[in-house]
């Protein structure tokens, strides 16, 4: 029998949260990331304060039937002037006993929908993303709209994505964990040495964290320095019209593994 799995969508739950559920909430979001991680980290929803939980969109997921968190999907509201809504994508956390069941995508897919018909029906939606894990640049560079830097975009930044660049280097760099003195590179978005000597920095050699795609593998692997401890601040954007397509890949990617290789369809020929 399927696992059956809950999910719940939170907007700024520090606006509504008591205390005590803050307290309670926020140990449970803690003790899953000790799960999943050598050290937990201080931001997100892991941190216990209320301001800053008023600035955290999140989706959890849990086992239907015994109530054990699983998953959580967590990002950050951006107070952007000129670009209302900016979300920045942040911490996705599954636990090792459900790592079978697809919840990565599952939880991202539900928190974007959900925040976009909320808050974004008829315009785009900015997104950032900071990571030096190959497989989570390519996910966001397949999966959302005009994303720098991206094997399948320009080469140079737009005017826009420069200015989002900007307000996160100067006003998030605490809240999306990246080091205070890491030099940020503005023509190529990346933040040097950012994660040097920490549980988070990677080896470019590690297939682990590649993507299955190797166009964007190579693509990364040499576009930022492993050894130096850079990691890349993507900036894009999504739609109602991203689903869609996002849908339409999945859906051929399903068929393909149901497509008969050429030496069956020619024995049944």
């Amino acid at each position: 029998m399927a696992r059956k799995i809950k999910f719940e969508y939170l907007q700024r739950p520090g606006l509504y949260w008591t205390q005590e559920q803050l307290k309670s909430n926020v140990s449970e979001f803690r003790e899953l990331a000790q799960n999943c991680l050598d050290e937990i980290p201080d931001y997100q929803c892991l941190r216990y304060c209320k301001e800053n939980l008023s600035r955290v969109v999140m989706v959890t997921a849990r086992d239907a039937k015994t109530k054990k968190l699983l998953g959580i999907c967590s990002s950050l509201l951006l107070d952007i002037p000129t670009k209302p809504n900016a979300l920045h994508l942040g911490l996705t956390l599954v636990h090792t006993d459900a790592r079978s069941l697809g919840l990565t995508h599952k939880l991202t897919s539900k928190l974007l929908m959900n925040y976009l018909v909320r808050n974004s029906l008829t315009r785009p939606i900015w997104v950032t993303n900071v990571a030096c894990v190959i497989s989570s640049l390519g996910n966001v560079a397949l999966h959302f709209e005009n994303v720098f830097p991206s094997p399948n975009n320009h080469a140079k930044p737009t005017a826009d994505q420069i200015e989002i660049a900007k307000v996160i280097d100067k006003n998030y760099r605490d809240d999306i964990y990246i080091d205070m003195k890491a030099d940020f590179n503005p023509n190529t978005f990346i933040f040097e040495k950012s994660v040097l000597g920490t549980m988070w920095q990677k080896s470019a050699s590690d297939t682990r964290y590649h993507h299955r795609k190797k166009k964007i593998t190579e693509f990364y692997a040499n576009y930022m320095d492993f050894e130096r401890g850079d990691e890349v601040l993507q900036v894009g954007h999504f739609s109602l019209m991203t689903f869609p397509k996002y849908l339409v890949k999945k859906t051929i990617k399903k068929m393909k593994r149901f497509t008969p290789t050429e030496e069956i369809a020619t024995k049944e020929a």
